[in-house]
């Protein structure tokens, strides 16, 4: 998986593509996928972005239904996503699968293999088993689900180490400048307007996406500008009615403008039922009703 920008031959022929799926345009990637004259490992790579792409928009049975057991070593891996993400069902029987083909020496070490295993764990909240498969890196895309593992772990000073290893292999890559913007809102204080600049300079050069406009008003609202990060908001919910983060986002940000946020909290339930946001709202509507039952 090439890591930067340009290539040893020229211009990157995925760039464009790559691009895309970082930033959450993930229709534009799968309508942009039709590039000529690839090599057989940048297709591969080609269409591992667009099948991830269609699992981003939810469309897991395709993805499923496409890539067969001939497919090579990056698809299937892709395609245990699908699985995983499909549905519970699935889930004991993905990881044992998962498990089996990191084991396996001929394909353990595959870059993509390591970054599904480091996202299937991450969703797990299994943080140490997926950091075993991502930390040694290789690729900016691995060192930047380090990132996000280390953040979720509330280990920034980690996070920091992996984000000096993505400005020394290139500072100017888009994941190295999302991780830039994750880990200053993680840190906060004075960090939170420098992350509102590298998610500006996105919506500059690039069509503005849910994961764009998510990010600049997360920034705003860390500043205390709730009315600015609502328009934003808003202007995601309209490229995305059911993204979750948009909606999770909406229900904060209405708290703070002392709006209803019924109506945001709904959707999410409906449509993400193990959004964290539903799972801390449901633990505490229990311990409520645990309360009121010993008043009672």
């Amino acid at each position: 998986m090439a890591a930067t920008a340009i290539a040893a031959g020229g211009p990157d022929p995925l760039f464009g593509l790559r691009n895309s799926f970082y930033l959450g345009a993930y229709q534009a990637a799968i309508n942009n996928s039709d590039i000529p004259n690839l090599s057989p490992e940048d297709a591969i790579e080609r269409d591992s972005l667009v099948y991830r792409s269609y699992i981003a928009l939810g469309s897991y049975q395709l993805v499923i239904n496409e890539i067969d057991s001939s497919a090579a070593t990056p698809l299937q891996a892709v395609k245990l996503l699908a699985m995983y993400l499909e549905g519970s069902a699935n889930k004991e029987t993905t990881i044992s699968s998962l498990h089996e083909w990191l084991a396996d020496p001929a394909i353990g070490n595959n870059p993509i293999l390591r970054l599904i295993a480091g996202t299937i764990f991450m969703h797990e909240e299994d943080y140490n088993e997926a950091l075993k498969h991502t930390n040694a890196g290789g690729t900016v895309e691995l060192h930047a689900l380090n990132v996000q593992i280390f953040l979720k772990m509330h280990r920034s000073d980690y996070a920091e180490k992996q984000l000096r290893i993505m400005q020394q292999i290139d500072e100017d890559h888009t994941l190295t400048q999302l991780a830039n913007a994750w880990l200053n809102i993680a840190v906060g204080g004075s960090k939170i307007q420098e992350a509102y600049l590298i998610f500006q300079d996105f919506s500059d050069k690039y069509q503005m996406t849910c994961l764009v406009l998510n990010g600049k008003a997360v920034c705003c609202m860390h500043m205390g500008n709730f009315d600015e990060a609502e328009t934003l908001l808003l202007e995601a919910l309209n490229k995305d009615a059911k993204d979750p983060e948009t909606l999770a986002n909406l229900v904060v940000c209405s708290l703070h403008l002392g709006k209803s946020a019924s109506r945001f909290l709904s959707q999410l339930k409906l449509s993400h039922p193990d959004h964290l946001l539903v799972k801390r709202v449901s633990a505490a509507e229990e311990n409520f009703e645990r309360a009121l039952q010993t008043v009672a």
